[in-house]
């Protein structure tokens, strides 16, 4: 066997443990809020705080270890460092996707207090930070693109589309737009209870609410966020046949995925004012609950914009 082959089986062996070790790792159904607590919440005139503490979340467990998933994480690394050497790039890039879920372990055992946020910033930053030669933060940018969209003019870039799509009827819809797209039966859509946002991506399929109407630009936003990028890298991940941990979303490159997503929506006219105004306001809201803001706080200041109760 060649030291070619030794090492491109090195790499893909190694890539597989991390793989088996992180697969039990579910981020947001680790912190998302039970439906339940939107109910409260609205139900008491939307002025009582929804009890979500350190106490909250230790009454719902982790779908792993934390403590033993930690000890993996950090004995891998060390492997590779010893397999592929500590200057090696791929092993580098290795190393540091091992440390990202080292430090999930940590964020995800720290649910419901402030060590939380410190972890999350260093797995996804914060909005505060600046892009690479840009001199404005991603606060002052979504500000000014929250003035931009909020101009009488902006009102008269879209028609109106209607939302005449929900539950088995969006499914077929959006399976009908990727079968275009993608081969028939690579990518399935389906119906979930169990997710917060009206639609959530998988490794090959895509999620959405039942609880949710869609428009047919909706839709159209969907197909192409979420699966011509989200869906669509995951596939080409796994059509790496040495680096395995590409076929894996970690951490590191949500940055990059959200961005293409967002890109792409605008490059194939996609996008409309509203769609973008909201996710300039998901920046706005971010930095106001880095700051201290509660939930209350965030829910006054959206609904004092117009915004309805959802």
């Amino acid at each position: 066997m060649s030291h070619q082959e030794q090492y491109r089986q090195q790499l893909r062996r190694l890539s597989d443990e991390l793989l088996a070790i992180q697969k039990p790792i579910r981020i947001l159904d680790a912190i998302k809020w039970p439906r339940q607590l939107e109910e409260e919440f609205f139900a008491s005139g939307a002025c009582h705080l929804p009890r979500v503490d350190r106490h909250f979340y230790e009454a719902i467990p982790l779908s792993f270890d934390p403590h033993h998933t930690y000890r993996e994480l950090r004995e891998l690394r060390e492997r590779i460092v010893r397999h592929l050497g500590a200057h090696d790039e791929l092993g580098q890039i290795l190393q540091q996707t091992v440390e990202q879920y080292m430090v999930v372990c940590e964020m995800l055992r720290s649910r419901g207090t402030p060590d939380f946020l410190r972890y999350s910033r260093l797995l996804y930053g914060s909005a505060r930070d600046h892009l690479r030669g840009d001199r404005k933060t991603l606060k002052e940018l979504g500000e000014r693109l929250c003035q931009i969209f909020s101009l009488p003019g902006a009102r008269h870039l879209t028609r109106p589309w209607p939302k005449i799509y929900q539950g088995e009827g969006a499914v077929t819809r959006l399976q009908e737009k990727l079968t275009d797209y993608f081969d028939e039966g690579t990518v399935r859509v389906k119906l979930s209870d169990g997710i917060v946002s009206d639609a959530a991506a998988g490794g090959d399929y895509i999620k959405l609410s039942s609880h949710a109407r869609f428009s047919e630009l909706d839709l159209q936003v969907l197909e192409v966020h979420e699966g011509w990028v989200h869906v669509g890298t995951t596939l080409n991940g796994r059509a790496q046949p040495w680096a395995s941990w590409l076929s894996a979303g970690s951490p590191r490159i949500t940055a990059c995925q959200e961005g293409l997503a967002v890109l792409i929506e605008t490059l194939t006219f996609s996008s409309f004012p509203d769609r973008a105004r909201r996710i300039s306001d998901r920046v706005m809201a971010i930095d106001m609950a880095e700051q201290g803001a509660d939930f209350i706080e965030l829910y006054r200041h959206f609904h004092a914009r117009g915004m309805g109760q959802h």
